[in-house]
């Protein structure tokens, strides 16, 4: 994905993550999702962690646009590219970025149904996607900004792409941490 996606770019590739998220964890068996291996999290967490995420993702594009000029400010640069984004939450996991706070997930249990989690994820994502495509112009995604817990204030766009990445990370580890 190199340089500048644009909204009609994005758009497919946060479907396509959610779509890739779901063929993964359906093809798990419930056992494996909940299981949780010494200090890491399972997939059910991995995913609640997700859900969380994009959640409080959606305010961001969700808010009327002066509040969250409000909240956030203006923008004092533009928009870097998905591979300057990754690159700098890459470089900030490096340098021993977490979750915190809100954004780790409780412990599961099997009270709590795969389907349930696997439809709240899915919902949240075109959720998240819906407002995009309805609410927002290409231009504007580059003029708004939001906080990011590890990244500062990111532009919408970059917001974006780090949803979109931010997914895929998640299920990278899912699949490399149960590999049989």
């Amino acid at each position: 994905m190199p340089g500048h996606l644009t909204k009609e770019e994005i758009i497919p590739q946060l479907i396509a993550a959610a779509k890739s998220v779901s063929t993964f964890d359906n093809s798990v068996s419930d056992e494996l999702f909940f299981y949780q291996p010494a200090g890491k999290w399972s997939v059910a967490q991995n995913m609640t962690h997700l859900i969380i995420a994009t959640k409080s993702t959606i305010p961001a594009f969700n808010f009327p646009r002066f509040l969250i000029r409000w909240y956030a400010g203006k923008p004092n640069r533009p928009s870097k590219t998905y591979e300057e984004l990754v690159a700098k939450y890459k470089l900030k996991l490096e340098q021993g970025g977490r979750a915190s706070g809100r954004f780790i997930p409780k412990q599961n249990t099997q009270d709590e149904k795969k389907e349930k989690i696997l439809q709240t994820l899915s919902t949240s994502i075109h959720q998240l996607v819906n407002i995009i495509q309805k609410k927002w112009k290409d231009e504007e995604l580059d003029h708004y900004i939001a906080p990011h817990p590890l990244l500062g204030k990111i532009t919408l766009r970059e917001l974006c792409y780090f949803t979109i990445y931010h997914t895929n990370h998640h299920l990278l580890i899912c699949k490399e941490r149960h590999k049989n």
